[in-house]
């Protein structure tokens, strides 16, 4: 194994776990990657694979159908997948969350009929929090939920939603009257079923079809418009409303764990093609690794992919231990997704003109970095996080 990315302190299980999902990107996801990318097609028999490997059911606890996996042996496989194609590990991500919210949050009905078909992959999430007006401000979300004699009447409109169409199972934030001062006390997260698809997926549910994107490919990004979608009190996550907000926080902060993990994955992807090709092409009579310009370039790269990889592990392993990890989350996506930008443009540099070639696995690389430092908060909002914390904690007294 190449020396960078290395966990120390993994047991047998984890190491085969991590092992298995690595050799099925190599045999599975690589060859194919970016022919279906360039297509924009969804990636389905790897998805169907990944369904074999149990990756949907990773740390969904065994007695409903799952591994029972920490969170860094999650983040370890989501590093290897979207070191092969990061849109699958797209796929993974938001599923992921919605599983955590109902592992940490819902009530035991809702655990019992939701989680073992998501194990299994039969039932897919999604969450959707951000709106077309509002972006990174969460508190301003205008989605209602308005009660009735049958429960309530959800109208809105929800935005970026990743596997809105693929998805069947939807964890939707929105605002509810429960007569709180706070705004953040005022928000419930309900468990929106619909079928997988586009056009009108459920009752009052609309999947107008995918955001067409300059990257992240083959996954579907949508929006969701609800028009008076009528759904039962029993759907609000917990059972009690009011809670949206804390739930949405509680998934978001393992999904940076998530993200920084996927930027690891191409970052590691970026430098392993860019010193294979710096041995290949010669310049001047002698490969272009051997000229100090590139060798520098090379070891930069290497240097900011292990610590990516080193932060991400962190903030995966204290959310492990059961302490709160906002800050180190934050940092990690932060950086991790900072340098994914800088060893991918390294890696582009060094393939020159290539590089620009769609021929080329970089090229598709060079696309997905850039999403790295928007998604599940931009690193302005990680600054903000952290600097907040920290000047708490070092307040001068």
């Amino acid at each position: 194994m190449p020396r960078l990315c290395q966990t120390d302190g993994l047991t047998d299980v984890q190491t085969e776990i991590v092992k298995a999902v690595r050799q099925f990107v190599e045999d599975k996801i690589i060859p194919v990657a970016s022919e279906l990318e360039h297509k924009d097609e969804y990636p389905t028999e790897i998805v169907e694979g990944l369904k074999e490997l149990g990756v949907f059911g990773l740390m969904i606890p065994e007695e409903y159908g799952g591994l029972g996996e920490s969170l860094l042996t999650y983040a370890l496989c989501v590093e290897e997948i979207a070191r092969g194609w990061m849109s699958v590990s797209g796929v993974i991500n938001t599923h992921f969350i919605v599983a955590y919210m109902l592992m940490h949050h819902g009530t035991e009905e809702q655990k019992q009929k939701y989680l073992p078909k998501m194990a299994l992959g039969e039932v897919r999430g999604a969450f959707s929090m951000s709106e077309p007006s509002l972006g990174s401000d969460v508190a301003a979300i205008s989605t209602k939920a308005v009660k009735n004699d049958d429960g309530y009447a959800i109208t809105g409109q929800k935005m970026w939603l990743t596997n809105g169409g693929s998805s069947t199972l939807v964890a939707v934030l929105v605002k509810t009257d429960e007569g709180a001062e706070s705004v953040y006390k005022n928000m419930t997260t309900f468990l929106v079923e619909k079928e997988p698809g586009f056009g009108e997926t459920a009752q009052g549910v609309t999947v107008p079809g995918k955001i067409d994107k300059m990257g992240y490919k083959g996954i579907d990004t949508t929006e969701m418009i609800f028009e008076g979608h009528q759904i039962s009190a029993d759907q609000i996550l917990g059972g009690e409303p009011g809670k949206g907000f804390y739930q949405m926080m509680d998934g978001v902060e393992v999904g940076r764990v998530n993200v920084a993990a996927r930027a690891c994955g191409i970052a590691n992807r970026a430098f392993e093609l860019g010193i294979s090709y710096a041995q290949q092409r010669e310049t001047f009579g002698k490969p272009i690794a051997q000229h100090q310009a590139i060798s520098f370039r090379l070891a930069e790269m290497a240097t900011k992919v292990e610590t990516a990889h080193t932060m991400m592990v962190k903030a995966a392993r204290k959310k492990d231990d059961g302490q709160r990890n906002d800050v180190e989350a934050g940092m990690a996506k932060m950086l991790a997704s900072e340098y994914c930008n800088e060893v991918v443009e390294a890696s582009f540099r060094i393939h020159g003109g290539y590089g620009y070639s769609k021929e080329y696995e970089i090229e598709r690389l060079y696309r997905e970095a850039a999403f790295m430092l928007i998604g599940e908060g931009t690193s302005d909002i990680q600054k903000m996080i952290i600097g907040r914390a920290v000047l708490k904690e070092y307040q001068l007294r």
